[in-house]
């Protein structure tokens, strides 16, 4: 297919990105890696006539560390990510997560920023950013604001993000303890079944914390406050581990399509949280 006629745009800095976007208002969108956007383009699902390419504008890719806090600016690529010594020391979820999105080729070119920008229910990032409790800064014409990853994400492709600001970075703190990203899927590039991300601290034997979100099996991520508080002064045993689980459940409102019905879903749901809780205690 071929999208419909557009103009294409491709600024050198972010005032001149939030420029056209002030112009344009609804009529313009913001182009990251691409591969939500484009395809809905060509299947005429989307129609922008204002296309706002964010690949030449300065300051917007990159990972910082300081001190305990990790900075990765919105147009830093999955590849980078994977291929960050100090991020896969300071917060290894990250690259565990990267590895298990799509293929290396849209790897190679799909941002963090994309992926947590646009409020698709399926994909990786916003789920584990909500079980980091990652802060996303967003820059518009009123100038810098930040929004808590767990109160971005409104219903299915809607965020809290105005149509004139831009998601220029998310922020979290470096977690400590374990952790883990499991995810099932039917093939290689397709979208989660169901996936979950576990960070768990242990101490004495005992989980003294617990952070616990799951990706597709609502129409936006979910994160459990339920499902981490029933792992919480506990060793983790097999009745913890059931309580979680069913915790988690209770939260999530799968739909059925072509990944299979909804109690499918709801099974394959507790076998990767199960299987994430189980691995992140192991790593604690």
């Amino acid at each position: 297919m071929i999208p419909a006629a557009f103009e294409y745009y491709r600024p050198k800095d972010l005032e001149g990105a939030l420029s056209v976007l002030e112009e344009h208002g609804d009529d313009a969108r913001v182009l990251a890696g691409g591969h939500s956007l484009i395809p809905m383009m060509k299947l005429r699902m989307a129609e922008v006539p204002h296309l706002i390419d964010l690949q030449d504008v300065d300051g917007l890719s990159g990972i910082s560390i300081e001190g305990n806090t990790i900075r990765i600016g919105a147009m830093t690529t999955q590849h980078d990510i994977i291929n960050d010594v100090q991020l896969a020391s300071a917060a290894p979820i990250m690259r565990e997560a990267s590895l298990q999105i799509a293929d290396p080729q849209v790897r190679y070119m799909g941002t963090v920023g994309g992926n947590v920008a646009n409020g698709d229910p399926g994909n990786d990032m916003p789920g584990l950013m909500q079980c980091l409790d990652a802060t996303f800064t967003l820059v518009g014409p009123e100038g810098e604001r930040e929004v808590a990853a767990r109160d971005f994400y409104e219903a299915a492709y809607m965020t809290d993000r105005e149509d004139d600001e831009i998601l220029t970075a998310v922020s979290f703190e470096a977690p400590s303890g374990g952790y883990a990203y499991e995810k099932q899927k039917r093939k290689i590039g397709d979208y989660a079944t169901a996936a979950a991300a576990v960070l768990l601290t242990k101490e004495g034997g005992t989980c003294t914390a617990a952070s616990i979100a799951m990706t597709n099996l609502s129409d936006t991520p979910v994160h459990s406050d339920a499902a981490g508080a029933a792992l919480v002064g506990t060793s983790l045993d097999d009745a913890a581990v059931k309580a979680a689980v069913d915790a988690m459940l209770g939260d999530i409102d799968p739909t059925q399509d072509n990944r299979g019905p909804i109690e499918f879903k709801r099974h394959a749901a507790a076998v990767i949280l199960r299987r994430a809780i189980e691995n992140a205690w192991a790593r604690a």
